[in-house]
């Protein structure tokens, strides 16, 4: 008996995925619970498994579709590998009888349901909330013209009242030398969400610079000790994580968030922690990070670095973090600017440890030094409030006893 995969439930706020790849081709043979194609939806990619073993039957969407959730993908079919089952033949009318018919009524317009039918679930969920047709935003870029929720995000972010363009821009005329690649869905969200983030706030970024003698003497002195208790090594991303939690404690608005007309404080950090995954940035969070010691956090992270190379980060993992770390020094960058993670009101920027002349007690020595960066939205973070976040941050860098005493 063939069984239907069908696209499952994605996570909250997620209604629709792109197929991103066919990993079994119809004909050949599946094992239970075998991934046999991969979707990409907003944040993630995920794979989608056999029900049962079998053969993979016909495909009913191919890749680089755009699916719902609950959308039919292919059947398994009982049985080995071979040739590929044959499609669903379609129910044809049986022939007639050629005698003349009462002529059948005119047929009604069906402008309604191609209305209707001409966006996605979520997509048709905030053209109702603002008061939109499908006619006002015009033609979409999912499958068959229908419109998604990017489209409708893009109509909205226009001035109102613009004048539309005079002329559809002409094509561009690629050089033979060039390849033109398709943005995947998770680099469309990314470029879509840092612009909104760079439309919606009032950005500013605030630097500083931290001695990192203290923190590598921590290091040196605890490393083997460490490493023999918790099977994992102290890393500099613990103990910053430490340090930003401390200095949140201190300056809550950086951990708030707006929403509408107000602030919403909070009494909880989750941090997000930006690693490169194959698909692009991802930004998993550690719930609850205020509750952790460094061996907890070292651990966490470690873990998503993993699961964010082999792909496997879930869905639940990558939403509801309070403020985001960065770590640019890992690629060698000096100095950066990040953008914020919208809704989040604050993001730190590490970057790589270089050996400077700095002043110390009126004499010129050599010191290991990092430039540190906050961008901060400042509708709810003063600058005031900004630069004391870093200078205590560096304190509690500089010299890591603080946290443990908690001054």
């Amino acid at each position: 008996m063939s069984v239907e995969i069908k696209v499952p439930t994605l996570g909250e706020s997620v209604t629709t995925a792109t197929i991103a790849k066919w990993l079994k081709q119809p004909g050949e043979a599946v094992k239970e619970d075998e991934p046999v194609v991969e979707l990409e939806t907003d944040k993630v990619s995920v794979e989608v498994a056999a029900p049962q073993a079998g053969v993979l039957g016909p495909q009913a969407v191919k890749e680089g579709d755009e699916v719902e959730v609950g959308a039919l993908l292919a059947t398994v079919e009982p049985g080995k590998a071979g040739a590929a089952p044959a499609a669903p033949k379609a129910v044809a009318p049986e022939k007639k009888a050629e005698i003349p018919a009462t002529p059948a009524p005119a047929a009604q317009p069906v402008a309604p349901a191609v209305e209707s039918a001409a966006a996605l679930p979520a997509a048709r969920k905030i053209m109702a909330e603002n008061g939109l047709s499908a006619g006002q935003v015009g033609q979409g870029t999912g499958l068959g013209g229908r419109i998604t929720k990017g489209d409708v995000l893009g109509f909205l972010s226009q001035p109102q009242g613009a004048a539309p363009a005079a002329a559809p821009k002409a094509a561009r005329k690629d050089d033979p030398r060039e390849e033109r690649v398709k943005m995947t869905r998770l680099r469309r969200t990314i470029a879509r969400r840092l612009k909104e983030a760079q439309d919606t706030a009032a950005m500013l970024t605030t630097f500083n610079e931290i001695d990192m003698s203290g923190a590598m003497a921590l290091r040196a002195e605890f490393q083997d000790s460490f490493v023999k208790k918790h099977g994992v090594k102290l890393g500099y991303m613990s103990i910053f994580s430490r340090a930003v939690i401390a200095a949140l404690k201190e300056f809550p608005a950086i951990n708030a968030e707006i929403d509408g007309d107000d602030v919403i404080y909070r009494d909880f950090i989750n941090l997000g922690i930006a690693v490169g995954g194959p698909n692009g940035l991802v930004v998993p969070v550690i719930r609850d990070a205020d509750k952790m010691g460094f061996a907890q956090i070292e651990k966490t992270i470690s873990g998503f670095g993993k699961a964010a190379r082999e792909g496997t980060l879930k869905l639940d993992e990558l939403s509801g973090g309070t403020f985001s770390i960065t770590n640019g020094g890992i690629y060698g960058s000096l100095l950066s600017t990040p953008i914020l993670n919208s809704p989040q009101s604050g993001i730190l920027g590490m970057h790589s440890i270089q050996e400077r002349p700095v002043a110390v007690n009126g004499q010129v020595v050599i010191r290991p030094m990092m430039y540190v960066a906050l961008s901060y939205d400042h509708r709810i973070v003063d600058g005031k409030e900004a630069v004391s976040f870093l200078v205590r941050l560096k304190q509690n860098v500089e010299d890591p006893r603080r946290l443990l005493i908690d001054v």
